[in-house]
């Protein structure tokens, strides 16, 4: 539940009703490109992983958000992801975070030319870089 304080509960129970105004809304924002503020905004609270509890860095934040804009995400992520898919405008390279590929693909694929250049003669160097935490500060 986000700062609108509307609980998925609610919007179940009360489908058939606050289908057509949440359409609406939808509609609204995307033909305008306007987002309502509530949709915006999130109530961060930070969660305990593991480790130390005294150490903030053992601690990640958790949004809570509104419900109905997590909805309209959800549309269009969908209409990304079709005219993504549709026009080919992600390489067949790319692994990570889409449908069907995984870092086990990306291994397989990574080795897959790694052994051709080799059968082939060619030098080849490889650089791995570890970035732990590495997104955890702004």
């Amino acid at each position: 539940m986000g700062l609108d304080w509307i609980h998925p509960r609610v919007l179940r129970e009360l489908a058939e009703v606050l289908t057509k105004p949440l359409s609406f809304i939808d509609q609204q924002s995307w033909l305008t490109g306007n987002i309502p503020v509530d949709w915006r905004l999130a109530n961060v609270t930070p969660t305990y992983k593991k480790g130390q509890k005294e150490d903030l860095g053992n601690y990640r934040p958790v949004s809570l958000t509104s419900v109905p804009g997590k909805v309209m995400e959800q549309i269009i992520l969908r209409a990304i992801t079709w005219h993504v898919q549709d026009n080919q405008v992600i390489r067949p390279s790319q692994h990570g975070f889409m449908k069907g590929r995984s870092c086990l693909t990306n291994l397989i694929s990574f080795y897959d030319k790694l052994t051709c250049l080799e059968d082939e003669g060619k030098a080849v160097d490889v650089v791995y870089l570890d970035f732990s935490k590495a997104f955890d500060n702004i």
